[in-house]
């Protein structure tokens, strides 16, 4: 059994039957993105993201995003040591392996912002010095579906630096009989162990970079970007940074399956979770009562697969 698998079923222990959603923010981690877990409270988003920080050996920092919450809260602040005659920078929560935003959009656009940074060059910059946060680093964020009580949007220019955003959903039955089961006794997350280091998990991200992606692959990539920049049923479609984030989501499913190069059907696993949350849909699709899911599915079955 691979690592993958094995961080994998560590996770399964503390969360059960969401294996799609356990397997793509993993995929995600190993090819160093963000994630965005968008969902009513209480089905699991907190505990997943607690159990991937035990089974990856992972520093977890966990801030609940409330309207007052500040953007120093986040990043840290600068104080004057009248002692010592100088600056001391005390770092905030942002300073660790796995960052949890717990129900993000409920915060001002001014401390959503403050991740910002972090989210896309792993440094945070305060008065004017950048301090560089440790490898790895991942955010998993959460929010409520819109228009819960107390949400707001996030804007499009955060939104589209998650890599992936997934939906955790209820339980099926068997499912939440189990957690009700388990959960009679103890706590399954006492029972998660950390089966991949710190160290081992940044050679995988590495060893995901080198995955090959042959000219055909990336020729299909820009296309299936390209169709939703063209389509009628889109309002507006994937950006270049959507490009990369299903370049790298694509290689990290590749080195999941064992193999050293990108395959079209590497793309299509991941291409819903990649590019769902950075489409906007036209009136059209509107009218049509289509999802991005939807759209997204017929664009995969009109654009051309390369024979490799």
């Amino acid at each position: 059994m691979n690592n993958f698998q094995l961080i994998v079923n560590e996770v399964k222990k503390a969360v059960n039957g969401k294996d799609r959603a356990i397997v793509t923010s993993l995929l995600a981690i190993l090819a160093n993105g963000n994630i965005l877990i968008e969902d009513i409270p209480g089905v699991g988003k907190t505990t997943m993201a607690v159990a991937f920080s035990k089974a990856l050996g992972l520093k977890y920092s966990r801030v609940q995003f409330t309207p007052d919450t500040l953007p120093s809260d986040i990043t840290g602040f600068a104080v004057y040591n009248k002692d010592s005659g100088k600056i001391t920078f005390n770092k905030g929560a942002i300073f660790c392996n796995l960052f949890l935003a717990d129900e993000l959009n409920r915060t001002s656009s001014r401390t959503q912002a403050a991740l910002l940074e972090a989210m896309e060059e792993q440094q945070v910059t305060v008065e004017g010095h950048s301090y560089p946060l440790e490898r790895p680093f991942s955010v998993i964020a959460t929010q409520n579906p819109a228009g819960a009580s107390g949400t707001q949007l996030l804007p499009d220019s955060q939104t589209d630096r998650f890599m992936v955003r997934i939906s955790m959903g209820y339980p099926d039955n068997d499912s939440e009989c189990k957690m009700l089961l388990n959960r009679s006794h103890s706590n399954p997350l006492d029972d998660v162990n950390c089966v991949v280091t710190k160290e081992q998990l940044v050679e995988m991200q590495n060893s995901v970079k080198e995955v090959f992606v042959k000219r055909e692959i990336a020729e299909y990539i820009v296309s299936l970007a390209s169709a939703t920049r063209n389509s009628n049923l889109i309002l507006r479609g994937a950006s270049p940074r959507a490009t990369l984030s299903l370049t790298d989501m694509a290689k990290s499913a590749a080195y999941a399956a064992g193999k050293d190069y990108v395959t079209p059907q590497d793309i299509q696993n991941v291409f819903l979770p990649t590019l769902g949350h950075r489409i906007i849909l036209s009136s059209e699709s509107v009218s049509r009562h289509l999802s991005s899911e939807q759209v997204l599915k017929h664009i995969l079955s009109k654009v051309r697969v390369p024979r490799i």
